[in-house]
């Protein structure tokens, strides 16, 4: 009984039922919601946000955070452009040279994080006006967009029977490494120590500097992969490409119960607030909501996923408290 209370508490949970509560809610007060066509566009919306989530989590697990990702996949769209017009017009090549370019810049910052001792907050920020303005110095305002359609096409083709497109598949396979590395290896119990107590993670033997250097690789690799979509996705390359998409990725990592201070959090938890965003915005959209309303909410629950997860954690402490006094637990506000 009190298992089953305790997983009712967790915050995985509320977000969960708030996804749920969501859908319904839309599916009756707003026409289309319930349509394949919609949860293809929902599926297509959070495939970069999601493909960006999986490393940041790990990231933000450890007390670091990476703002530059969304700079990062804009570059990596760019110098796809650029080696289009250049006349490389082999998809595998321009696939392989973005993911390195995206390791090359996640590694930039993790030398700058680890090498010289520099705050990841403070780095970022700067690399996330460096990349961008890399973007604009080799496209500038100019958009490649004379890629083959069936590129496009394979990108967003649906799986067989149904409207999802098939990189969803990709999705969930890279959510299922990532969730391996970090509820069941060595690996992710490090990640977990490293945000509670880095100093204290370093005695136990773990090597804190590669293992958050290598994380930053995997960051900007991801990014990269989620240029590519956007690239194939849109046919176009731009430099403003995925401009503020930061913003979308770190909400979806503190609301899915990450800890912005490191040390808690779990994968699970990340991927349905990845789904409930990109629901939740796609079905305002669909009701003509502004979009400066959307930022708006948006922000707000980058606010309640701040103060959300801990709230839950203060409960189900003091809720254990009074189960180990053998006292009924109930909910006060002192």
């Amino acid at each position: 009984m009190r298992g089953v209370v305790r997983g009712l508490s967790s915050w995985e949970a509320v977000v969960v039922i708030a996804l749920v509560v969501v859908v319904a809610v839309g599916a009756l007060a707003i026409e289309g919601v319930a349509s394949p066509r919609f949860w293809r566009f929902v599926s297509l919306e959070v495939i970069p946000i999601a493909l960006i989530a999986l490393p940041m989590t790990l990231v933000i697990i450890t007390g670091e955070i990476d703002l530059s990702v969304a700079s990062v996949l804009g570059l990596t769209c760019a110098t796809m452009g650029q080696l289009w017009v250049w006349g490389v017009t082999s998809l595998p090549l321009l696939i392989a040279a973005a993911l390195l370019l995206g390791a090359l810049l996640g590694a930039v910052n993790g030398l700058f994080v680890t090498g010289f001792g520099l705050p990841s907050l403070a780095v970022t920020i700067g690399t996330l006006a460096l990349y961008r303005g890399l973007a604009y110095v080799i496209l500038g305002d100019r958009a490649v967009a004379d890629y083959p359609p069936e590129w496009a096409s394979a990108a967003i083709a649906p799986i067989p029977g149904l409207t999802i497109p098939w990189m969803i598949i990709v999705v969930a396979v890279l959510a299922a490494g990532f969730g391996v590395v970090l509820h069941a290896t060595p690996i992710g119990r490090g990640l977990y120590a490293m945000g509670n107590n880095a100093e204290a993670a370093r005695f136990t033997g773990i090597s804190v500097r590669r293992t958050t250097f290598w994380l930053f690789v995997a960051t900007g690799a991801m990014s990269a992969l989620a240029g590519v979509f956007w690239t194939l996705r849109y046919a176009s390359a731009r430099a403003d490409n995925g401009n503020g998409l930061e913003l979308a990725v770190i909400a979806a990592v503190l609301l899915g119960g990450v800890s912005i201070f490191g040390g808690r959090g779990r994968l699970a938890g990340v991927l349905a607030a990845v789904l409930l965003l990109g629901t939740l915005r796609n079905a305002l959209q669909l009701a003509d909501v502004p979009a400066n309303t959307l930022t708006i909410i948006t922000g707000s629950l980058l606010i309640v996923s701040v103060v959300g997860p801990n709230v839950v954690v203060k409960l189900r402490a003091r809720k254990d408290r009074s189960w180990q006094r053998g006292v009924p637990w109930r909910f006060s506000p002192r």
